[in-house]
């Protein structure tokens, strides 16, 4: 499975990404090895995520989500969690 998530971070603000193994990648991120961006920002929480079984169709949802604005992120995150 192919993994686009959303993260939390510390500050608020949202990260959005792409992973085979999402327990993982969230551990990394947490320890200050994810992305740039999020290692100022610790600690991170997975708020959304989606799963893909074609890693195109992974890449590409995260592609567009990354182009919402922040309060159409979390509206699809207020979405999933209702």
């Amino acid at each position: 499975m192919f993994y686009v998530y959303i993260l939390e971070c510390n500050d608020k603000s949202l990260y959005t990404g792409y992973t085979v193994d999402i327990e993982k990648r969230l551990i990394t991120h947490n320890e200050g090895n994810g992305a740039k961006y999020t290692r100022g920002r610790l600690p991170v929480r997975l708020v959304y995520h989606e799963e893909y079984e074609d890693r195109s169709d992974a890449l590409k949802r995260e592609h567009a989500i990354k182009k919402l604005t922040k309060i159409k992120k979390l509206e699809l995150i207020n979405s999933k969690n209702q």
